[in-house]
């Protein structure tokens, strides 16, 4: 008896009594480890879905295997009788094997391992290490994304969030992310980019919970901001910092591309030859600028006042969003509009009157000091995956990956803490 419990905690099957052990060679040269067992009694005739004792219905298929965790160097099953009960809720389903998760062939304990080691390793190292095939890993994390939702509630507490959409693969094919702006954790995501994938966001968070959002961050030119007026009455507005100094970015480079323009026009090849080359040191923060760089920039400032002033405007709106009293902030703010409105630089005299359409919205951004830099952090970790999981070729895995390693829904390892 002792030495069954010692094998069964080995494999990680719980609540189950051992019957038989045997070894088997399959059609290749591995032998696998075959354990027999039962559920104790009080498992034994459950619902997989509510739990609840049902009656027998029928064998179902009879005997069942569920793959185990290797034992040693070899794989490792686990066999047992699969019955169908009749649950007055659920119907004639397979009775619940305590060790393994609805509808799977594998232990829980060996797919929990298989989640753990695909948050940290890429999928092809995964499959060769565990020897499944990359179908398999797919459907494992699905399982368990969805397994441990049910355990921990993502939407719990989260009264400020970010919404964007990221690039996930070739042909414009778009992922709906929701992040946490408090935690930095990855809510939601959905593929598309459009207000029907935002839509069922809000659908799973109820109407409930709806109510107690505070906070929601977007994109100024984002197809989302229907969907959260409608969805979130209470909720406020913020545009996010990002997008505005981006806006300022290429508001800059329009006019770097004028000034360029007008040089090569009046025969001046040099001079725009320099400037073309000159882009990075316009973009870059000036305190990440190189020595060349600078040395670009103080040329600029010497030979082209306008292009110089466009960089200084560009520098100042981002210091906007980093000033930490809000009302200096929106003072800085009222002299940069009144600055940019008169500068004489047609794409910055556009940049500010869309600045002052949005202004309620970058007011509150500046009270709170919301930003979207978790959402691009989100992003960024999101593309990392979509590389590390070279070979899906569906979103559902994807995403199951992404809520497992983004989401704090990754199961800890096995036999730990």
């Amino acid at each position: 008896m002792r030495d069954a419990r010692m094998l069964l905690r080995a494999l990680g099957v719980e609540r189950a009594v051992l019957e038989d052990v045997r070894w088997e060679r399959p059609e290749v040269a591995v032998q696998a480890l075959v354990v027999r067992v039962r559920p104790i009694q009080r498992e034994s005739g459950r619902c997989p879905d509510c739990g609840r004792r049902c009656p027998r219905f029928d064998r179902g298929d009879g005997v069942r295997r569920w793959r185990a965790p290797n034992f040693g160097l070899a794989k490792a099953y686990v066999e047992a009788e699969a019955p169908r009960v009749q649950c007055r809720e659920h119907g004639v389903v397979v009775q619940r094997a305590p060790w393994a998760r609805k509808s799977s062939r594998f232990t829980s304990v060996f797919e929990d391992q298989l989640a753990w080691l695909a948050v940290r390793t890429d999928k092809t190292t995964l499959a060769n290490l565990l020897q499944v095939a990359w179908r398999t890993v797919g459907a494992i994390l699905e399982r368990v994304a969805e397994s441990m939702r049910r355990v921990r509630d993502p939407f719990e507490g989260v009264t400020r969030i970010g919404i964007d959409e990221v690039s996930y693969r070739k042909g414009h094919r778009y992922l709906t992310i929701v992040v946490d702006h408090d935690t930095g954790r990855l809510l939601w995501a959905t593929p598309g980019k459009d207000e029907a994938a935002l839509r069922r966001f809000f659908d799973e968070l109820g109407p409930q919970r709806s109510a107690r959002i505070r906070f929601v961050s977007t994109d100024a030119g984002s197809a989302f901001l229907k969907v959260v007026r409608e969805r979130c009455p209470n909720a406020k507005h913020c545009l996010d910092p990002f997008h505005i100094v981006q806006w300022a970015t290429r508001a800059l480079d329009a006019v770097r591309r004028t000034v360029w323009n007008q040089l090569r026009r009046t025969g001046q090849k040099k001079r725009a030859k320099a400037l073309k080359g000159a882009r990075w040191a316009l973009w870059k923060n000036h305190g990440d600028l190189n020595p060349a760089q600078q040395l670009t920039l103080a040329n600029i400032e010497r030979d082209n006042q306008p292009l110089f002033r466009a960089y200084l405007l560009k520098e100042e709106l981002r210091s906007v969003f980093q000033e930490t009293d809000s009302a200096l902030a929106k003072r800085t703010l009222d002299d940069w509009l009144k600055w940019a409105s008169r500068s004489r630089l047609l794409p910055f005299v556009k940049l500010a009157r869309s600045i002052r359409q949005h202004r309620v919205a970058i007011d509150d951004v500046i009270d709170h000091g919301l930003s979207n830099a978790r959402l691009e952090a989100a992003a960024t970790k999101l593309r990392l995956l979509t590389r590390l999981a070279f070979g899906f070729h569906a979103h559902e895995p994807l995403v199951a990956l992404a809520m497992l390693r983004l989401g704090g829904l990754c199961p800890a390892l096995p036999s730990r803490p």
